[in-house]
């Protein structure tokens, strides 16, 4: 049984239990904050737009062109399908992760109302500088930050390494699919390496709350 606190009802024992209990994708993610921190102290705003553009590859358009939809609505669709098939809880608590990704991307957007890369580009006169990747349609307006896209994917996919039993190599596989999310909004021109950083945190924050609600949950299905 977790300990409670009195003052907070023991969550955040149970944030520290899901913590421990899944150290494999919490020391990935750990050096993602760290190596992700450093490069925004020490970078200007579009230098990760700029190293990707000069690093395109037949492969890496390709990739990344596939890698951005795993942070889309479709992706939670079929995990909440797949879900239904084993464990009628999971799919209810993908869904739950889902909105919750919805609503607090919709609020972050319109709160922080920072302009895409595209408007940036354009303002600085240095569009002409990026290899744009050729059929993706660059998003416009004060939407950038942060990363949707981003927030979905490692909402869902930490979601999914805390509930499998395998903590080891399936945990690190699914921070690489969330990760490859993130430098795909970079690699793409749809957002800046803030937006996907930012929108990395929200979404393991988010999936860390799911988790820890639904202990308390009286479902048993």
């Amino acid at each position: 049984m977790v300990p409670k606190n009195p003052s907070c009802g023991g969550r955040p024992f149970l944030t520290m239990k899901t913590i421990r209990e899944n150290p494999f994708f919490f020391a990935a993610f750990t050096i993602w904050l760290v190596w992700g921190g450093v490069w925004l102290l020490t970078h200007q705003t579009g230098d990760a737009i700029l190293f990707w553009s000069a690093h395109r590859s037949s492969f890496g358009n390709a990739f990344f062109k596939l890698a951005t939809h795993l942070g889309e609505g479709i992706v939670y669709l079929v995990v909440i399908l797949l879900a239904l098939l084993a464990r009628y809880r999971h799919s209810l608590l993908v869904l739950g992760t889902g909105l919750a990704v919805m609503l607090t991307s919709y609020v972050t957007k319109a709160l922080f109302a920072q302009e895409r890369p595209l408007a940036f580009l354009r303002r600085f006169n240095q569009l002409d500088q990026i290899n744009l990747v050729d059929g993706v349609n660059l998003h416009s307006g004060d939407t950038s930050f942060p990363s949707g896209h981003t927030m979905a994917a490692f909402a869902l996919f930490a979601l999914i390494a805390f509930l499998v039993k395998f903590k080891r190599l399936p945990a690190l596989l699914f921070f690489l699919l969330a990760l490859s999310v993130a430098v795909s909004r970079l690699y793409l021109v749809q957002h800046f390496m803030k937006d996907v950083y930012a929108g990395s945190i929200i979404g393991v924050a988010l999936a860390m709350i799911i988790y820890a609600l639904q202990k308390k949950l009286p479902l048993s299905a």
